[in-house]
């Protein structure tokens, strides 16, 4: 594979369902593969189905929708290390770049111009202690922290972390978000969703600076709707 190639599950125009910029239209660009399996996870199919783009054609693609924020998102992203050249050449022609990832991978390679929303996995999640713990010490007022939170033992894990690590200071906002219905009969592979009332009385009585986090989209359109 060329080093200006990356596996692509999928481009497209969407509104902005995550992360303080919830609400703007933006572009997501979806990189194949995971190393991780989260329970509750709304994009396996993204885990294998993909195909190889240039550069090129990504960013070609990406011009079309007339739209200044751009996410990389998965999957994973950072499994594929090409994608920093890519975020740093959007970058450079003007776009707002965003990343989503688990951070079990380095961050410390992105480009400063790219605001990262780290999602650090629970211990209910399937995929606990996947944090690259010195991933911590890159952290910066640009990014933003996401827990998804199942029940009490992973609120209260997740609040530890937040206090323990100082995130607040650290970052622009920290993220508490239930695990949320992702088909008509339940979450996928059966997990429970958190009733959002549930984690927004925990979240007041911890009485810190941490937002209750909804996935717009999922409200917006069918739960399990796909390139939404």
């Amino acid at each position: 594979m060329s080093k200006r190639q990356l596996h692509i599950h999928e481009i497209f125009l969407s509104i902005q369902g995550e992360s303080t910029r919830a609400g703007l239209r933006c572009v997501f660009v979806r990189l194949q593969g995971c190393p991780l399996r989260c329970h509750y996870c709304d994009t396996s199919y993204a885990f294998d189905d993909g195909a190889l783009y240039s550069f090129d054609d990504i960013i070609a693609q990406v011009q079309t929708y007339n739209c200044p924020l751009v996410e990389i998102t998965g999957g994973e992203p950072l499994m594929q290390r090409q994608v920093h050249e890519l975020m740093k050449e959007l970058c450079d022609l003007d776009f707002e770049v965003m990343l989503e990832t688990s951070g079990q991978l380095p961050i410390a390679q992105c480009d400063s111009r790219v605001s990262r929303i780290v999602d650090i996995k629970t211990p209910n999640s399937g995929a606990g202690d996947s944090f690259l713990e010195a991933n911590y010490d890159h952290l910066c007022l640009t990014d933003e922290i996401k827990f998804v939170v199942m029940n009490k033992e992973d609120f209260d894990w997740a609040l530890s972390i937040v206090r323990s690590r100082n995130l607040l200071s650290k970052v622009h906002a920290v993220h508490f978000s239930p695990v949320m219905r992702q088909e008509a009969n339940g979450c996928v592979q059966g997990c429970d969703a958190l009733p959002p009332e549930v984690l927004a009385d925990w979240i007041q009585e911890a009485g810190e600076n941490i937002r209750l986090h909804l996935q717009l989209h999922r409200y917006v359109w069918a739960p399990d709707a796909r390139g939404v």
